[in-house]
């Protein structure tokens, strides 16, 4: 189930960054009573009372033709197209200025839910001239501080009110669900299409063509899938979210709906930084995970290749030491056999479920050929362990206590359990927990 997404928008200097830092609990967004300071949208997670959601700090919207202040309006635009709800920030010590409303005419075309945000109401005697904020057009302005805190109870009320309903509907346990994830242009959308033997989705060698995420369904293999299709953005004609660092929340949107998640290498151009920070939100996720190296036919190859390449990826991405790796041709098929398999054996795995009997069996096994570490002069005792969770497969270890279990320790457990019951393709979790 998908999380709603807040963008919080505004022309500079209204204290956008304050806010987002103030509702996410953190500071992530530089702060500085200087315009301009944010350039990108800046993403994390936030949450009122039971609602969690996705947040957009965004870069303030200035009509000016000045190249850098075109980019941040561009990515403003982007954040609300992605948005379900608006927070429109305005600065409650200069009443509604010329650029608020040019602000506010993006938004009217943006059909999306608005709330307004009057910032820097730090006093009681600053709420007499709140009602000016109604000429807007977009209903109840609410007094907020960002600084102080004050007021965002009741504007987080109004914001989640017009979250989406999300469907209680569960999907279907027999269908896996996979999301194709990348820097543009790894041939995502060509992927697909060789999956489905048709020309599904739109392929360019121009970044961000495929507009929107496309669930597409696939029997193959006596098996149903469904794949969710992710990559960047277009609007009117012209793609302005070339930038690979701009496709990461369509990246998350579609990771939390997935069973599986490919991440996708470029052969050609090799393995870059962007690649292992894409990767890295699917193995924080849990989800089960499949290295898919694309365009392989264009790399002149020997009996070595594959296995140097296959090395540098285990180097880059020593945190997926659980990912199969695939190398195959979306455009001349090569390959593509391997695929489908690795998918439902990534999918088992992460849904396994292991009897207790024999994972303690396993467990005591292991014990023996390591006996487990002592710190301070007191060793570690372990108990017993049980499943608890599937997708990840997550275990509990009963110890005298949890503080003994060194990370080196709880490792070699892991290995363990795989060398025992594969796990090919999902990451584990392993919790130490005193017994009671």
């Amino acid at each position: 189930m998908r999380k709603s997404v807040v963008a919080v928008v505004g022309r500079p200097n209204v204290g956008k960054s304050t806010i987002f830092n103030r509702l996410v609990g953190e500071r992530i967004s530089i702060v500085e009573d200087t315009p301009g300071v944010t350039r990108d949208r800046i993403y994390a997670e936030a949450e009122w009372l039971t609602a969690e959601f996705n947040l957009i700090d965004t870069g303030g919207i200035d009509m000016s033709d000045e190249p850098l202040l075109v980019q941040m309006r561009q990515q403003a635009e982007v954040a609300i197209a992605e948005s379900d709800v608006i927070i429109f920030l305005l600065n409650g010590r200069e009443g509604i200025t010329a650029a608020d409303e040019e602000v506010a005419k993006i938004l009217y075309k943006s059909n999306k839910p608005v709330v307004i945000g009057v910032n820097k109401i730090d006093n009681p005697e600053m709420r007499e001239h709140i009602y000016e904020y109604y000429a807007l057009g977009f209903g109840e302005p609410y007094p907020i501080s960002g600084a102080h805190g004050l007021g965002l109870g009741d504007l987080l009320d109004t914001v989640v009110g017009y979250f989406p309903e999300m469907s209680d509907e569960a999907p279907d346990e027999d269908t896996i669900y996979f999301s194709l994830i990348g820097r543009p242009n790894v041939g995502k959308s060509s992927l697909v299409n060789s999956l489905l033997n048709e020309e599904r989705v739109i392929v360019s060698e121009q970044e961000g063509t495929t507009r929107d995420a496309i669930d597409t369904h696939l029997h193959k293999d006596d098996q149903e899938f469904v794949i969710i299709d992710t990559a960047g953005m277009r609007k009117r004609g012209k793609v302005y979210e070339a930038t690979e660092k701009y496709s990461v929340l369509r990246a998350l949107k579609a990771i939390e709906r997935s069973d599986v998640v490919l991440v996708l290498l470029d052969a050609e151009t090799g393995i870059r930084e962007q690649d292992k920070k894409i990767a890295g939100y699917a193995h924080e996720a849990g989800r089960g995970i499949i290295i898919v190296v694309n365009k392989w036919d264009t790399v002149e190859t020997n009996e070595k290749t594959m296995k140097e390449f296959e090395d540098k990826v285990r180097k880059q991405f020593q945190y997926l030491d659980y990912a199969p790796i695939v190398f195959l041709s979306a455009k001349t098929k090569k390959r593509m056999h391997t695929l489908t398999p690795a998918i439902k054996t990534a999918s088992e795995n992460h849904s396994k479920r292991v009897p207790t009997n024999v994972l303690n069996d396993v467990i005591m096994d292991a014990l023996a050929m390591n006996p487990t570490p002592t710190l301070k002069g007191k060793r570690l005792k372990v108990l017993y362990a049980t499943q608890v969770a599937v997708k990840p497969p997550s275990f509990v270890v009963f110890v005298n206590d949890p503080d003994l279990m060194h990370f080196s320790y709880r490792r070699f457990l892991e290995n363990r359990i795989r060398d025992a019951f594969g796990f090919t393709g999902t990451p584990i979790k392993i919790f130490a927990r005193k017994r009671q």
